[in-house]
C-alpha cells in the first residue's frame, strides 16, 4: 500500500458560503436601514420534481436569511410553453423584482432554449443567457452562472494561488463545465491555468487528469474519478452529486460524488467533499448575482 505524505485541505463549502451571505446579510441591513430597495429574487417552478423543490426551497430560505424579498412562482407539469413564457415576461416587467431564475429541468414539451432567451439579461441571475456567456468569454462583467461563480469565490477564499497550474476541466456542459474552462483560463486570480477539457470521447483521460494539478469533475457519475488518475499534490473539485441506493441508510440512499472522495483525498493537497463542498456555494453565488442585479439597477 503506498504512503502518501500530503497534508489535504478540505475545502468546505459550508463555511464559505455562510461567510458570504454574512457580508449579504450585513449589506442587506444597511440597505433597510437606509430605506433603500432590498434584492428580490423570483423563481419559477414547474411541476413537482423532489430534487428542484428541495432546491428551490433552500434558495427561498437563503433569501430569508439574508433579508432578501423573494417570490416563488408554482405552474402546473402540463403548463404550455407559451404560458411559461408569458409569466416570464410579467417578471421582466416588474420593476420590483431584480432576479429570475427558472428551475431545471423542465418538462419535455417545453424549450430549455426558449425559456433562457426569454429571461431579460439584466435579471438573469443564473448566468444562462446568450449575453451573460458572451460577456464572460469575453470578459467583460456579467452575472456568471452560479456553480462556477461559486468554485471560483470558493478559491479565492482560501488563497488558493492558480496561476501556471494545469487544469482538466472533466464534463462540457454550458452550466459547469465550459463555463469552468473559461473562468480558470481567464486573466486573474483563481485563473492564469492552462485549461484542458475533457469529455466521453477523449482518450487517454487517465494519463490527462495525471498531468493535472486541478481536476474539475462535473460529469455526473459517482466515483468516476479514482486514486490512480490523481498525482500527488492535486487541487479536486467535486460538481456531481449523485443519488446512489444504499439499503444500510435510513433513506435508502447516499449521496455520491464524481470522485472516490475517501480513496482520492490522501493525495490531494485541497478537496472538495460532497455533500457540503460545492454546493452550498452555488446558493451563494447566486445571492451575490442577486445583490449585484438589484445594484445595477437601483
Amino acid at each position: 500500500m503506498e504512503v502518501y505524505l500530503c497534508a489535504m485541505q478540505i475545502l468546505d463549502g459550508q463555511i464559505v458560503s455562510q461567510a458570504t451571505k454574512d457580508k449579504l446579510k450585513l449589506k442587506t441591513g444597511q440597505l433597510i436601514a437606509a430605506g433603500k430597495k432590498v434584492p428580490h429574487l423570483a423563481a419559477i417552478l414547474v411541476g413537482n420534481n423532489g430534487a428542484s423543490e428541495t432546491y428551490v426551497g433552500s434558495k427561498v430560505k437563503t433569501c430569508e436569511e439574508i433579508g432578501f424579498k423573494s417570490t416563488l412562482v408554482r405552474l402546473p407539469e402540463d403548463i404550455s410553453e407559451f404560458k411559461l413564457l408569458s409569466a416570464i415576461q410579467d417578471l421582466n416587467d416588474d420593476p420590483d423584482v431584480d432576479g429570475i431564475l427558472v428551475q431545471l429541468p423542465l418538462p419535455k414539451h417545453i424549450s430549455d432554449e426558449k425559456v433562457i432567451n426569454t429571461i431579460d439579461p439584466s435579471k438573469d441571475v443564473d448566468g444562462f443567457h446568450p449575453v451573460s456567456v458572451g460577456r464572460m468569454v469575453q470578459g467583460l462583467p456579467t452575472f456568471i452562472a452560479a456553480t462556477p461563480h461559486g468554485i471560483m469565490l470558493m478559491l479565492e477564499h482560501y488563497k488558493i494561488d492558480t496561476r501556471g497550474m494545469h487544469a482538466v476541466v472533466i464534463g462540457r456542459s454550458n452550466i459547469v463545465g465550459r463555463p469552468m474552462s473559461i473562468l480558470l483560463s481567464g486573466n486573474g486570480n483563481p485563473g492564469n491555468c492552462t485549461v484542458t477539457i475533457c469529455h466521453s470521447h477523449t482518450k487517454n483521460l487517465k494519463e490527462i487528469c495525471l498531468q493535472a494539478d486541478i481536476i474539475v469533475a462535473a460529469l455526473g457519475r459517482p466515483e468516476f474519478v479514482t486514486a490512480d488518475m490523481v498525482k500527488e499534490g492535486a487541487i479536486v473539485i467535486d460538481v456531481g452529486i449523485t443519488r446512489v441506493t444504499d439499503p444500510t441508510k435510513k433513506r435508502g440512499y447516499s449521496i455520491k460524488g464524481d470522485v472516490d472522495f475517501r480513496n482520492v483525498a490522501p493525495k490531494c493537497s485541497y478537496i472538495t467533499p460532497v455533500p457540503g463542498g460545492v454546493g452550498p456555494m452555488t446558493i451563494a453565488a447566486l445571492m451575490k448575482n442577486t445583490y449585484r442585479a438589484c445594484m445595477e439597477k437601483n
